[in-house]
């Protein structure tokens, strides 16, 4: 079965490894030349491929010539207001329809759910609308491709681990807050989680990308600071007696996979390679 990944990234590149240790045939997308070059070295079927919102590189319809598409492009929605990247996802969605693709994942984000906190996990079952979506461009993204058939929606929370330290963002700092649980999953396990997915032909669903172990906030960043050596937060905001806003990832454990690391508290870091 041969695989596309539209965004061999810091979880595109992971996915494509298993999937090519288990037999696969993986061809994925880089948006440089200089990266195309390292890929290939690195022994992986980079293809130089952008979206600027149109398609644009040589010899990227070899991406469009799969079973399954993997399509894994970060919104950066924090720094825009969207509109780019829902105009990219149309152009794609376009090549899909006309090609030869069998299945999709798309990969989303747990920040589609409401802000609101609420005694309940949030689950793949809750209604989202465009009304009480805590991110509409995310939602919107989704919703471009609602249509395929056998389409997957994987929806994850805090991508953490290896050189994304979350301790290491407030590291000093006063006036943290600390008292709420995390929504977090380790990079490995987030690339696992998809290739669970295609191995195990879970489609027609969504799932949140979420470890089981919901860790306060400030203990995730205290032993980070403690164990790579960095300066705690100096303060955290008062406690208040609050419910949370956490993500169910239960789904995905019920159709058997298992988190290698479901406490955040255990993710691996390295501060070398976060520099």
């Amino acid at each position: 079965m041969q695989v596309s990944i539209i965004g061999l990234g810091w979880i595109g590149l992971p996915l494509a490894r298993l999937l090519q240790e288990d037999g696969y045939e993986v061809v994925g997308s880089t948006t440089t030349a200089d990266k195309q070059a390292d890929l290939k070295q690195q022994g992986i079927n980079a293809i130089h491929f952008s979206l600027v919102p149109f398609p644009q590189g040589k010899g990227f319809q070899e991406l469009f010539s799969c079973e399954v598409l993997v399509i894994n492009i970060p919104p950066r929605s924090r720094t825009t207001d969207g509109s780019f990247y829902l105009e990219q996802l149309k152009f794609l969605q376009s090549m899909v329809e006309q090609s030869g693709i069998q299945k999709v994942i798309f990969v989303s984000s747990t920040g589609v759910y409401p802000e609101v906190a609420r005694d309940e996990a949030y689950r793949e079952d809750d209604l989202v609308t465009g009304e009480n979506t805590g991110n509409i461009t995310q939602f919107k993204g989704e919703e471009i491709f609602r249509g395929l058939k056998n389409l997957t929606i994987v929806r994850f929370g805090g991508l953490l681990g290896d050189n994304r330290i979350p301790g290491k963002y407030v590291a000093g700092k006063e006036g943290v807050t600390g008292h709420t649980r995390v929504n977090f999953i380790y990079r490995n396990d987030a690339a696992r989680l998809l290739h669970w997915v295609i191995k195990k032909e879970l489609w027609n669903e969504t799932f949140n990308g979420v470890a089981p172990i919901h860790t306060l906030r400030k203990d995730v960043y205290e032993k980070n600071t403690a164990d790579l050596g960095l300066l705690p937060p100096t303060s955290y905001v008062p406690v208040k007696e609050e419910k949370n806003r956490l993500v169910s990832g239960d789904k995905i454990c019920q159709s058997g996979f298992r988190f290698d690391f479901p406490d955040p508290l255990d993710f691996p870091y390295s501060l070398a390679e976060s520099m």
